[in-house]
């Protein structure tokens, strides 16, 4: 059953007890599941990452007594009723702008509630269609990610060496959820797939379920491990014949979570595809550019995007 997200923003707003474990619990008692991670850092520390998130208080007490500083991690999709738009600011690409286009355009409504992350970009959270699979991809180049299923998300008052994660704004009224797809597709056009018939005889289905379990397993990947693990997986999905286009999109947004950079990241993937099948071209494709609308949504009304 999705939380309420306003009741999840309540828990989240800063209070007198601020405590990581305390926060936890509360989140815990109110239904949402959470998991530790690496005190200032994104890494999970559990063996299973998101996977192991749960709403038992007696493992919530046991993490946070074990790693009173443990950031808290929430998992995202249908686990949690709670999907995330990321929207990055980096040296070389601000993710604002393109939110505010997509904005423009209708492609996503205001969300419930934002958080500012320690980087300065920020997380704007929706509730998760009801029996819709909204798998988590990255749209490296427009600097907006999407935490859906097979994803998750560091929440305050998490903390990393730039700063904290902190509640910015609350929206009554706000959108109801949010069409990923549609969002993707206009921060990331992309053709028409073209059917393939895989060596090993695989379903849509199969290639799905594949590209999934890796992508789950890249998430968890620690410090020194990270590249190899993103090369090896992405070497299986070649293997599979899985769409380079596909394997960036869900490994990248993995791999995002364990600390990779976009660029790092396709790079890795680009040469394991080139590794498996040398006549693979897996180089980006300049980004459309997206038509004008003549109707301005109030952005800092609800994203609160400067």
């Amino acid at each position: 059953m999705s939380p309420n997200l306003y009741h999840l923003a309540s828990l989240l707003a800063p209070g007198s007890d601020r405590s990581l474990g305390r926060v936890a619990s509360d989140l815990a008692s109110a239904g949402v599941p959470v998991f530790p991670c690496v005190p200032g850092q994104k890494r999970p520390l559990t063996p299973r990452g998101f996977h192991d998130a749960t709403t038992d208080l007696a493992q919530i007490e046991h993490w946070w007594t074990r790693w009173p500083e443990a950031n808290l991690g929430l998992p995202t999709g249908a686990v949690s009723g709670v999907v995330v738009v990321d929207v990055d600011v980096r040296e070389h690409v601000d993710g604002r702008e393109s939110m505010r286009r997509a904005l423009d355009a209708g492609r996503a409504g205001v969300p419930v509630f934002t958080v500012v992350s320690p980087s300065g970009g920020r997380h704007g959270y929706y509730p998760a269609t009801p029996d819709v699979v909204q798998r988590s991809w990255q749209a490296a180049r427009a600097g907006v990610d999407f935490r859906g299923d097979g994803g998750y998300i560091v929440i305050p008052p998490s903390h990393t060496a730039a700063g904290s994660y902190r509640l910015a704004t609350v929206r009554q009224g706000a959108a109801s959820g949010i069409d990923s797809d549609a969002l993707r597709e206009f921060l990331d056009p992309r053709p028409s797939p073209r059917p393939r018939t895989t060596h090993r005889g695989m379903a849509p289905s199969e290639a799905g379920v594949v590209v999934s379990r890796l992508a789950a397993w890249v998430a968890g990947l620690g410090e020194g491990e990270r590249n190899r693990g993103l090369f090896w997986a992405a070497c299986r999905a070649a293997e599979h014949d899985i769409a380079p286009a596909t394997a960036v999109e869900a490994l990248g947004a993995a791999a995002s979570e364990a600390g990779l950079g976009p660029r790092e990241i396709a790079a890795t993937v680009r040469s394991a595809y080139r590794t498996t099948h040398p006549t693979t071209s897996t180089a980006p494709r300049p980004t459309e550019p997206a038509a004008a609308s003549p109707v301005r949504v109030p952005v800092g009304a609800g994203w609160g995007l400067a």
